[in-house]
């Protein structure tokens, strides 16, 4: 696997050796020793895949109570993938990173704690699968709207299909301070 840092360093690109041939490839999608010596040593253990649709952004989401990293993985088709820094104290806070994931390139992106994540669908369809480091617990969800003036997220889609509970998120700049990382 080769791990490389982002913008926001503390946010990785994992690309895993990938063998092909005639009947079709195979990789490790997962390997938590080379991670460990990388110095993503979280514990997953949740794993979570999502269905959805050309312009469909799910997002942005995080939880304040049982934070959770995330390994994110597209199967099938293309997404754009978001991490937007909600740690405070981070010279990078209220910046985000976007990364191309693809069953193609068969790269993960793996977001720590203290981030909000989400993502657009690029193809007709994409099957997204993120190993997360805890639990999800409602009443610990939070969110920031997509669609936020101040950090500017380019999703790369025409005509956005969101949920409800998305569309409602609040603006970044009314986030109270307990609810940031």
């Amino acid at each position: 696997m080769k791990i490389s840092e982002t913008r926001i360093p503390a946010v990785k690109i994992i690309e895993p050796r990938v063998f092909e041939d005639d009947r079709g490839y195979f990789f490790e999608a997962y390997r938590k020793s080379i991670l460990d010596e990388a110095g993503i040593e979280e514990e997953f253990i949740q794993d979570n895949v999502s269905k959805s649709y050309r312009n469909a952004i799910r997002g942005l989401h995080y939880q304040i109570q049982n934070p959770q990293a995330k390994l994110v993985q597209c199967l099938r088709g293309s997404v754009l993938d978001v991490a937007v820094d909600l740690r405070q104290d981070s010279p990078s806070f209220g910046n985000y990173v976007a990364i191309k994931l693809s069953d193609v390139s068969k790269r993960m992106l793996y977001i720590p704690k203290g981030f909000a994540h989400g993502f657009s669908v690029l193809s007709d369809e994409a099957i997204v699968t993120y190993k997360c480091s805890d639990y999800y617990n409602a009443e610990g969800e939070r969110g920031v709207r997509w669609d936020d003036p101040l950090i500017r997220i380019n999703w790369d889609v025409s005509r956005p299909i969101l949920s409800e509970k998305d569309r409602k998120l609040p603006l970044f700049s009314s986030i109270k301070e307990e609810d940031l990382f």
